[in-house]
């Protein structure tokens, strides 16, 4: 099985900074490309997911559930096109997917949920209530 490609689609600079922020933690570099919706119409984004999944498997992560990246990006998967969405990218998420590229993009998606699930954490200083 082939290596499955990661975009990840976000608003403003997000996107290339979790991208750059997971090649400096990983060291894995040139696996996840991003795509900012900055100065987009709903048609042009599509066209850059589009683009940027090209042939075979890629998995989509979204910053939002909703607004224009998600909406964007689950179109393009409703194409047929072997790339899942995964809302709410984070650094866990991108970070378990970059190691882990050999699995297919509908296992990589169940873990990135996981993996996201996984690192959110409430420290609280005083839990007594």
């Amino acid at each position: 099985m082939s290596e499955v490609r990661g975009v990840v689609v976000a608003h403003g600079n997000l996107a290339r900074c979790l991208v750059e922020t997971t090649e400096s933690i990983s060291g894995v570099v040139g696996v996840l490309l991003p795509i900012s919706n900055t100065g987009c119409s709903p048609d042009v984004l599509a066209a850059r997911i589009r683009d940027a999944v090209g042939p075979g498997e890629a998995l989509v992560f979204v910053d939002l559930a909703s607004g224009s990246c998600a909406h964007a990006a689950r179109i393009v998967g409703a194409e047929g096109v072997g790339a899942p969405v995964v809302s709410g990218v984070s650094l866990p998420m991108l970070l378990d997917f970059v190691f882990h590229r050999d699995l297919g993009s509908a296992e990589l998606a169940r873990r990135a949920v996981e993996k996201g699930h996984a690192g959110t954490v409430a420290y609280l200083a005083d839990d007594s209530s």
